[in-house]
């Protein structure tokens, strides 16, 4: 079973123009790289990689 330590909250940072505008979820022990989706960003009005905050 899963503790309850493991999900942690990360802030996505916008590649283009550096907005901190997403937030999400992910388990810390079974993904230990930093997460870099595809978002929409709302100041660049256009979807951008966004990275995980060091």
């Amino acid at each position: 079973m899963a503790k309850v330590g493991n999900r942690q909250r990360k802030t996505l940072v916008c590649t283009v123009c550096g907005n901190k505008d997403a937030r999400t979820e992910r388990n810390v022990k079974n993904t230990t790289e930093r997460l870099e989706l595809n978002r929409y960003c709302a100041k660049c009005q256009k979807h951008t990689v966004h990275k995980e905050e060091k």
